[in-house]
């Protein structure tokens, strides 16, 4: 039998802000990849919750880009998150699938994203306080 996904926006922001700590605690144990992937899922996550909350339909898709051009057509402002949430996408694909080169990524690039994440956290709660 197939589970049905939440519809409430706050269901999405609890699993989104456990993603964040999880990243969080990755990031501290050094664990680039896990930390990264997290990221990504509390981002998809929140970008989630607050679309449900302005009436979206429910989609499954991980594209942050695509989320992100959903949320810019209920505030414009969600653009300047567009180059974060493409560096951040990335990470999805890192942690899901073998490559043939090893990833990348540097503990700086990580943090930095995991700021941008949490900035793209303040303005959806912020944005569902106004």
């Amino acid at each position: 039998m197939q589970r049905e996904e939440s519809r409430y926006p706050n269901d999405w922001f609890r699993i989104g802000g456990k993603e964040l700590k999880r990243a969080e605690y990755l990031l501290d144990t050094s664990d680039l990849d896990g930390a990264s992937f997290n990221i990504h899922q509390a981002v998809e996550k929140f970008l989630k919750g607050y679309l449900l909350s302005k009436g979206w339909k429910l989609r499954r898709i991980h594209d942050l880009e695509i989320l992100i051009n959903e949320a810019v057509k209920y505030d414009p402002s969600f653009e300047k998150f567009r180059i974060p949430c493409q560096k951040i996408n990335l990470y999805y694909m890192e942690e899901r699938y073998p490559f043939v080169f090893a990833s990348e990524l540097n503990e700086h690039e990580v943090k930095d994203s995991l700021v941008a994440a949490r900035d793209i956290i303040v303005k959806i709660k912020t944005h569902l306080v106004d």
